[in-house]
């Protein structure tokens, strides 16, 4: 196990002294310093942490903050493990270590920015640690708390991105916790071995524990830092939109937290899907296993860490413990988890994925495509997207994987305003300002996320075109990226995201079906999707979804 970063004792010394405690009660657990600074040290329950200036002044930020014990060894695979306690002072001033993944300096796409940015933190599978960033200056304030799950496909993705800097969305008032989970065949991998060693008697959704494990450290650790335990939102985007509506799904993550926001996706993946199943995974991963050699779980524990980038990522599945059935399921006939959602996605998602590989698609094409594309339905889908121009037909090319994208995100806010619970739907249309040289089709995969964390500058998760350095000037987009934060905020602090000097947001229940906040620089309630382009939708999902596992026809 890699050794957390502690202090020379004289300096744990001399830090202490600035909060009255001395050294004789730093080990023995007696003294608690209520005060929130860069110089004075927090305890936790497994021991003291000092943290450093963020780069926004009156933010406090403690990086690398271990909450659940290294996975290596024979915990390799295996569930989060509870979190080991230290002696001394921890370093919060330096990131933790990455989790194994794929670097992607070259990438087209753009880099890896968990593992290619010049202060990226090095990589180790002694990965489960969290960063704090907080505005209170004492223990007692009970702030509301943000708890942040990265996108990147399940395979890549960590607490250290530049994109996701909490210090300006903690300026508003709350605390903000970013924490890195296993990806890759790390944090999703299942395996009969690994079943029958568990507790639970499951497998495969191991980053799903890494994020109850840090939920539970939150509990039991965050009003040392000025937050609320009781006023815990999580949020995440893409792969973390998928696991923060799975854990609003999951029985296991029930009281951990009052509320929900995913960013474009949900348990079943960016678009409504049937889950896989346990089962499926386990064969799956025995059939690749037997061709490398590895016959058992002790061979697989032991396997060189470079192998395993050949396993298949398998993502979220039914494990029968964290996702006990189908969500879809679940979500339907109302037994998640009673907590307030703010869901939405962009109005371009199809920018950056689901396109046509280059090709330019043709009104001719488009037609006689319908029937692969949408099989059974190939009538309602041509009644959805009536491309009569090449012109046409090449703008819908993309528009499916974004309207999959907004229908379920529709559907998730419905399930949960079924049970009581309130419900905001947006859609994020803003087209910021476009790099020289560049053209620019909308805000697509990612692109709330500058505005969403205020880090206007900052490069894009996914690259878009748009120009962080013209943007982050740009009066209308840092008005923009203020509204968004406040309503992230607002959301985080009540459940309702309006408030004094702000657009109106109307629940989704209040919205026609199709309709959504549009949020642009004056954001307001406008056409996401089209009556025929939810009717298709709608079809999609009782035909490979509903009916295979028995849902009741609305």
């Amino acid at each position: 196990m890699t050794k957390p970063r502690f202090l020379h004792t004289a300096i744990v010394c001399a830090l202490l002294a600035t909060t009255g405690t001395g050294c004789a009660q730093a080990g023995g657990g007696t003294a608690s310093a209520s005060a929130i600074s860069a110089a004075s040290p927090v305890r936790t329950q497994q021991g003291l942490v000092r943290g450093g200036p963020a780069k926004v002044q009156g933010v406090t930020l403690f990086r690398g903050i271990p909450f659940a014990a290294a996975p290596v060894g024979n915990l390799r695979f295996r569930e989060a493990q509870a979190p080991k306690p230290w002696s001394g002072v921890l370093d919060g001033t330096k990131w933790g270590d990455t989790c194994i993944q794929p670097t992607a300096k070259d990438r087209a796409l753009g880099p890896n920015q968990a593992t290619d940015m010049p202060d990226s933190p090095k990589m180790s599978e002694d990965c489960l640690n969290l960063n704090v960033w907080t505005p209170a200056k004492s223990s007692g304030e009970k702030l509301p708390v943000m708890v942040w799950f990265y996108g990147g496909a399940y395979n890549e993705g960590g607490g250290s991105m530049p994109f996701a800097d909490g210090s300006n969305l903690a300026k508003k008032g709350v605390i903000v916790v970013s924490l890195n989970y296993r990806v890759g065949a790390l944090g999703f991998l299942s395996y009969p071995g690994l079943t029958a060693a568990s507790p639970h008697k499951a497998s495969g959704n191991q980053a799903l524990s890494d994020s109850v494990a840090a939920l539970k450290w939150v509990q039991q650790n965050i009003a040392a830092f000025g937050g609320d335990p009781n006023n815990v939102t999580i949020f995440g985007q893409s792969a973390g939109a998928c696991i923060t509506a799975a854990l609003t799904g999951s029985p296991v993550a029930k009281g951990l937290f009052q509320r929900s926001i995913s960013e474009s996706g949900a348990w079943a993946g960016l678009t409504a899907a049937r889950m896989g199943s346990r089962e499926q995974a386990e064969q799956r991963t025995t059939e690749a296993l037997e061709k490398m050699g590895v016959h058992n779980l002790a061979e697989l524990q032991a396997l060189p860490v470079e192998k395993l980038s050949t396993l298949r990522n398998q993502g979220i599945i039914v494990d029968g413990w964290i996702v006990p059935e189908d969500l879809s399921k679940t979500f339907a006939e109302g037994r998640q988890n009673k907590v307030d959602v703010l869901l939405g996605s962009n109005s371009n998602e199809g920018g950056s994925f689901g396109g046509g590989g280059g090709q330019k698609t043709t009104a001719e094409s488009w037609k006689a495509g319908a029937a692969q594309r949408w099989r059974d339905l190939a009538e309602l889908g041509l009644a959805a997207y009536p491309a009569t121009t090449d012109a046409e037909a090449q703008a819908f090319s993309t528009r499916p994987f974004t309207d999959g994208i907004a229908w379920f995100m529709r559907r998730y806010a419905d399930e949960q305003a079924k049970i009581g619970k309130a419900a905001y739907l947006y859609q994020f249309t803003r087209t910021p300002a476009t790099a020289p040289g560049k053209t620019n089709g909308g805000p697509s995969h990612a692109a709330e996320l500058a505005y969403v964390f205020g880090n206007l500058e900052a490069p894009r998760e996914v690259p878009d075109n748009s120009d962080p350095a013209v943007v982050s000037k740009s009066q209308p987009d840092i008005k923009l990226a203020d509204q968004i934060m406040t309503y992230w905020t607002n959301f985080a602090r009540t459940g309702n995201p309006n408030g004094p000097g702000l657009p109106q947001w109307p629940l989704a229940s209040q919205l026609p079906r199709g309709q959504a906040m549009l949020l642009d620089v004056n954001p307001a309630p406008g056409v996401a999707m089209t009556p025929a382009q939810m009717a298709l939708y709608d079809a999609i999902f009782e035909r490979d979804v509903a009916k295979p596992i028995g849902l009741a026809a609305k």
